[in-house]
Parts: structure tokens; C-alpha cells; sequence
């Protein structure tokens, strides 16, 4: 192969092992095979990190390597497309529907990686409450130097099981991305509207909802208002409550407020007395990470994608491609 002048006039001959043939066929090995650095290749064959870069260029060119991208990633990179240009997303990711662990971790496991590679000096990250958004806080892991971050709660408090509560998700992602931690210092439903309407006079919760609506970023996830479902376990109401909200036509809730089949929000007895982000102030953050996927959750999925809640989506291959149909 040709050689750059003065770079590669310090490089010392290459001496091949008698096994192989030549110069990118141990390159490609070294790389390849035995999953050396670049830069530790060079060293061994003492040549430039740039000519290691050409011999295996060339190694790609003559087919001493051939590069093959596994057939279920490459289907799954085809659905988010096809997901993101279907619903006017910015982006989407789609994880197995099958696995060794629960689709919630997955799901979860996904959220953490892209929540950190968009985070920025000075964001504002809003934080729901739900499975899936405490599993995305769980599996951020390791050192972060972006700095003058703040993770905010951005509804109440529930009485409900407190492993997903909206104060634990916030101050367990504050905790894993070294930011400031404010929690909403109020529950989630209220016995009247007069008296939602008097704590949002406070102060405090005035400076806090100034800051919800400072967001630059929000991760939140979307339920079923089934028996099983998250809302229901976080007791913001009793069972007739939710099913009232059902048979208005509720398909779906995101961050404690409900929708129909198109998105559009459906009045109910919460309504009121509800303290927490509202549909239209969570439309108008940036970045609107939403985490969801299952069975039982696809049609609230669609829901919230048809009243365009969402600008990024991470969900499971088999909802997916029920979302594309």
C-alpha cells in the first residue's frame, strides 16, 4: 500500500507472523480478533494509529473483513425510523420485547443511556413518576462532568407505593447525575379546588412551577388506567374514580392526567384538584423523553404520540410495530 511521506518514514519494518500473509490481514487480526486499540495495534506493527486506520480500510476493500450488522439491531434501527417519521418524533429506539430481564430494566436501560448523551450544562430535566422512569434513574451509572444541572419533580406526591413515587424517581435521578434535587412539596391530588388553588399561591410552590416550566427536559412515562395499572396502585383516586375517567373515554395517563384515543385530555373529578405539570405546559419542554412499552399499554402509547406529548420515544419491538399498523 502507499505510505504519506515523512509520517511514515519513521516506521520500522513490519515483521509479519509466519501465519499470515501480510500487513492488513495482521492488522485486521489485531483489531478484529484479538479487539486490540487501534493504538495498540500500531505500536505492535510500528507503524502510524493513521496507517492502521488505511490497513484496515483496506482489509474492509479486499474482504479480508466482512462487517455484518446483526439482523434483529438492524430490524429494530428500522422500526424506530419508521416510528419517529410515522409520528413526527425527533427520534426513537426500540428495545427487544424479549429477554432475560424485565421489559421495565430494558426500557429503563435504554432511557439512562440516552438521557445522559443529551444532557447539557444548565438543563432543567422534569421527572415523572412510574416504573420505567425509576428504572432509567437506576441504571445511570458513573461519573458526569456536566455541571449546574437541577432534576425537578413535576407532580405531587401520591400516598401510593413509594418504589415509584415521584419524590423517589426525582431525588434517586438528582442523586446519579450529581444535580440539584427539588421535589414538589405537595400531594398529588388535593380534597378541593379552592384549596389547589390556594397552595399554588404559596411562594414556594410558585418559585417550584416557575421552575417546571423552566424544563429543557423531561423524561415521563405513559399507562393503561387498568386494574393492574401504575395509576391506580399510586391511589390518587379510589377505583370508581378511574373508572369513570374509562368510560369517558380515557385510553391512557400521562403524569396523572388523561386522554382519549387521540390525545386530547378527558374531563373527570381529578381534574381540579390535581397538582402537578398540565398536558399543555409538558407539550411545550424541548426535549419530551417518553418511556414506555408492553401489551397492555400500546393504545395509551398511541394515544400520546397522536396528541404529540412526546418528542422521543423508547418502547419494545413488538409495540412498535403494533404502533405502525
Amino acid at each position: 500500500m502507499e505510505h504519506d511521506g515523512n509520517d511514515e518514514a519513521a516506521e520500522r519494518k513490519v515483521v509479519l507472523p509466519m501465519e499470515l500473509d501480510n500487513d492488513v490481514v495482521w492488522a485486521a487480526w489485531l483489531y478484529y480478533v484479538d479487539e486490540l486499540t487501534q493504538s495498540d495495534v500500531a505500536k505492535i506493527l510500528g507503524v502510524s494509529r493513521a496507517t492502521v486506520v488505511n490497513l484496515l480500510r483496506d482489509a474492509r476493500q479486499r474482504g479480508v473483513v466482512s462487517i455484518q450488522v446483526n439482523a434483529e439491531i438492524s430490524t429494530r434501527a428500522l422500526l424506530a425510523r419508521r416510528l419517529a417519521e410515522r409520528h413526527g418524533l425527533v427520534g426513537a429506539l426500540v428495545v427487544p420485547s424479549d429477554g432475560p430481564t424485565p421489559l421495565t430494566d430494558r426500557i429503563g436501560n435504554a432511557g439512562s443511556r440516552i438521557l445522559t448523551q443529551y444532557v447539557e450544562t444548565g438543563d432543567v430535566i422534569g421527572v415523572a413518576w412510574g416504573r420505567t422512569v425509576l428504572a432509567t434513574a437506576r441504571a445511570i451509572s458513573g461519573n458526569y462532568s456536566v455541571s449546574s444541572l437541577t432534576v425537578v419533580q413535576v407532580s405531587g406526591s401520591t400516598f401510593g407505593s413509594s418504589d415509584f413515587s415521584p419524590e423517589f424517581c426525582t431525588s434517586l435521578l438528582a442523586n446519579r447525575l450529581d444535580a440539584r434535587c427539588v421535589n414538589l412539596l405537595a400531594p398529588a391530588v388535593v380534597s378541593s379546588r379552592s384549596l389547589r388553588d390556594a397552595l399554588l399561591q404559596e411562594p414556594i410552590l410558585a418559585r417550584q412551577f416557575n421552575l417546571i416550566r423552566s424544563a429543557t427536559k423531561i423524561i415521563f412515562g405513559v399507562g393503561d388506567i387498568g386494574p393492574s395499572s401504575t395509576v391506580r396502585a399510586a391511589e390518587l383516586a379510589g377505583p370508581d374514580t378511574f373508572d369513570a375517567y374509562a368510560a369517558a373515554g380515557s385510553k391512557g395517563v400521562i403524569i396523572g392526567r388523561f386522554i382519549d384515543a387521540n390525545g386530547r385530555p378527558v374531563s373527570g373529578p381529578l381534574d381540579e384538584r390535581m397538582i402537578g405539570i398540565s398536558l399543555d405546559e409538558l407539550r411545550r419542554i424541548p426535549v419530551r423523553i417518553c418511556l414506555a412499552g408492553g401489551r397492555d399499554k400500546r393504545e395509551a402509547i398511541r394515544a400520546a404520540l397522536r396528541g404529540g406529548y412526546a418528542t422521543h420515544l423508547i418502547t419494545d419491538s413488538a409495540t412498535a410495530e403494533w404502533l405502525l399498523r
